[in-house]
């Protein structure tokens, strides 16, 4: 019964990232966009500045409606759904190879370091982000380039499996591998975000603690422990998304296609030069829309999952 159970669980957490996946799948393509450096998503008035004796385009960059509303007009409502397949493929795997790696390398360094302190949860949750980066960022290099594919209304569109030939046709095995370092600067992100939650989550069980009066019911957890842990986890990635952001455009700019950047660093620089440090910030606010729900509902059911084996 308990093993039907945990199947069923299973099951709903897949129908329910699925689920999750297509829905914010449009809010996924307008953030990728907002970070792009694509002029066609630019609007008309341009104001042309000086650098160095050269000259730049600055350009005042559409707001996430505005972009919405671009996409609809100029290439149809399909182009909101580009990089759902390899979204869908790559999710789960990623996932599991995360939280696999989080939760072992917790195990081990519990045994080295003071059990569940700030150290362990930094050093598990980069060494988990390493690992899940590694290994899929070819399925999100893939997503990216979908997303990124502007084709008026009528127009064939290139699918995920065209999309890894012309990759490896251009730039061979290592083009799949474009933004990696940008990724790994975001383990940053993934950093913050779990010592927050676990400095929360230590919080409300201490809280629980000293307002209970019967030890035993200390150990059982409610749906108000569970909405607490959704709470601590909105919160938490909300301050390391806000924080860690950058990362996320210069990723974007390395995966371009015929990208004119060539390493975290000069894309940095590049970047705030030509455009303004706000470009570095450019989709935050779809971003935190989309993201801040699914890891609240994430985070909520890897807590479940881990109770309910520990019992």
């Amino acid at each position: 019964m308990a093993t039907i159970i945990l199947d069923l669980r299973g099951t709903a957490a897949h129908v329910s990232r699925d689920v999750g996946a297509i829905l914010t799948c449009p809010l996924e393509v307008v953030k990728t966009r907002l970070q792009s450096s694509s002029i066609t998503l630019y609007i008309s008035e341009v104001q042309l500045s000086t650098v160095n004796g050269a000259g730049v385009a600055r350009v005042a960059p559409p707001g996430p409606v505005h972009c919405l509303k671009l996409i609809l007009q100029r290439e149809g409502p399909r182009s909101l759904f580009r990089g759902l397949g390899p979204n869908l493929v790559g999710v789960a795997p990623s996932r599991a190879i995360y939280f696999a790696a989080y939760s072992k390398a917790k195990e081990k360094l519990n045994g080295v370091l003071e059990p569940d302190s700030t150290q362990v949860h930094m050093l598990s949750a980069g060494m988990a982000g390493f690992t899940a980066i590694t290994a899929t960022n070819p399925i999100w290099l893939i997503k990216t380039r979908l997303q990124l594919e502007t084709r008026s209304r009528g127009e064939r569109r290139m699918n995920a499996i065209e999309c890894v030939g012309r990759v490896y046709r251009m730039d061979g095995l290592r083009g799949f591998y474009r933004g990696m370092s940008a990724s790994y600067a975001g383990i940053s992100e993934t950093v913050i975000h779990f010592v927050i939650y676990e400095s929360i989550k230590r919080k409300l069980s201490e809280f629980k603690a000293n307002s209970s009066m019967d030890e035993e019911e200390e150990s059982v957890k409610n749906a108000s422990d569970f909405v607490g842990m959704m709470l601590a986890a909105a919160t938490s990635k909300t301050c390391a998304t806000s924080i860690a952001y950058p990362h996320e455009v210069i990723r974007t700019r390395l995966r371009e296609e015929g990208s004119r950047y060539r390493s975290f660093f000069q894309t940095l620089l590049t970047v705030p030069r030509e455009e303004g440090y706000g470009a570095l910030y450019r989709g935050l606010t779809t971003h935190l829309v989309r993201q801040i729900p699914n890891t609240a509902i994430m985070m909520c059911t890897y807590e479940v999952v881990v109770y309910l084996l520990g019992r």
